[in-house]
């Protein structure tokens, strides 16, 4: 039985537990909530997801430095553990449904939401391989070959791995195995899922549990599909010119940085570094932008990094000179001006046109 009442009031001592960095309070929370009839996905998804959603705007908002959220993260991780590995109060586990893999797209850093996945999917009767992070494709293909699920999680959070996520959708389908996407990286109703070619989207851990009681058929073995088979777009080459000269704009980029803020030019050796990562991250999702033809992908980025530098007093005033150089750099692509453009509109508060394209909504 759900006990949402009793679940929302357990996120704020849980929260208080993890914010301390006090594990042991942590687990006592869940095991005393579990004790007084909450069951385990109710905790999972309606306290320790919560909080970890918590822990993340913390970090954005400036209040976290790294080392916290990467703690809070560690204890929220052995919370589930605890919650999950706990005898069950009565009675055997029913039948198995079947068996399930669920993995990170390779590149994948955040493990916690393939985590709740796997998890919850495993109360509800399935047998269960979790795989975590930074699972290389041919790896992931091995292990369907040795264990032959009944369907693949595939979760993503960051959308700079679609990519990566098409090669591996396509090989799992290539051997017969479906695949069920699920996270923030394949968009608002997973749209980039669709357009990668995946069997199935759930928007969270219990429709993806839903999804796999309803059944996903078997795609027929074939050849591997290439990417310009779903994504027609790509036969303008925007996206390969701009993945293959990423190093070189990154460069460029910092260079004419320099030269219109002299500030720039007296960063020290360190946070030289953090700005060139930074503008690598801005070329990454422009990439992936073109890669979907979607250029909220870089919008929401390019505002979300806005958001992330004013929380640190850091002015944004560069981030808006910085894309201005990459349009520069970039004219001869048209979608690349169109989608720069749309990320300056984004920063000044001004909504964009809709950008020219297949519609991959639908």
């Amino acid at each position: 039985m759900r006990h949402p009442t009793a679940a929302a009031g357990l996120c704020d001592r849980l929260w208080e537990a993890v914010a301390e960095g006090d594990e042991h309070a942590a687990v006592t929370a869940v095991h005393e909530a579990l004790a007084d009839g909450v069951d385990r996905e109710t905790l999972l998804l309606e306290a320790i997801a919560p909080v970890q959603e918590r822990v993340g705007a913390e970090w954005a908002a400036d209040r976290f430095s790294v080392a916290q959220e990467h703690a809070a993260t560690a204890i929220n991780e052995r919370v589930i553990s605890a919650l999950v590995h706990r005898a069950p109060a009565a009675g055997p586990p029913g039948p198995v449904r079947g068996r399930v893999t669920v993995s990170c797209v390779d590149g994948e850093w955040h493990a916690f939401p393939a985590r709740l996945v796997a998890e919850v999917v495993r109360l509800r009767g399935w047998q269960v391989d979790y795989l975590g992070t930074q699972i290389p494709t041919p790896h992931l293909v091995a292990h369907l070959h040795r264990t032959a699920p009944d369907a693949v999680l595939l979760s993503g959070s960051v959308p700079t791995h679609l990519p990566t996520a098409h090669a591996a959708i396509t090989a799992c389908q290539a051997i017969g195995v479906p695949v069920l996407a699920g996270g923030r990286a394949f968009g608002p109703g997973g749209r980039h899922a669709r357009a990668l070619g995946a069997d199935r989207w759930a928007a969270d851990a219990r429709g993806a549990a839903d999804v796999l009681e309803a059944g996903l058929p078997r795609p027929r073995p074939s050849m591997i599909r290439q990417p310009a088979d779903d994504l027609p777009h790509l036969a303008d080459q925007e996206y390969t010119m701009v993945a293959q000269s990423r190093f070189q704009l990154v460069k460029q980029t910092l260079v004419e940085l320099e030269a219109r803020f002299p500030a720039v030019r007296e960063y020290d050796d360190v946070r030289r570094e953090r700005t060139a990562e930074d503008i690598g991250r801005i070329v990454d999702h422009l990439a992936t932008a073109l890669y979907v033809d979607d250029a909220l992908v870089f919008t929401e980025f390019v505002a979300w990094s806005a958001v992330i530098l004013e929380a640190r007093n850091i002015p944004a005033h560069p981030l808006r000179t910085g894309l201005d150089i990459m349009a520069e750099r970039l004219r001869d692509f048209p979608r690349c001006v169109h989608m720069i453009r749309d990320g300056s509109r984004a920063l000044s508060g001004s909504p964009a046109p809709a950008h020219p394209g297949p519609d991959i909504c639908a």
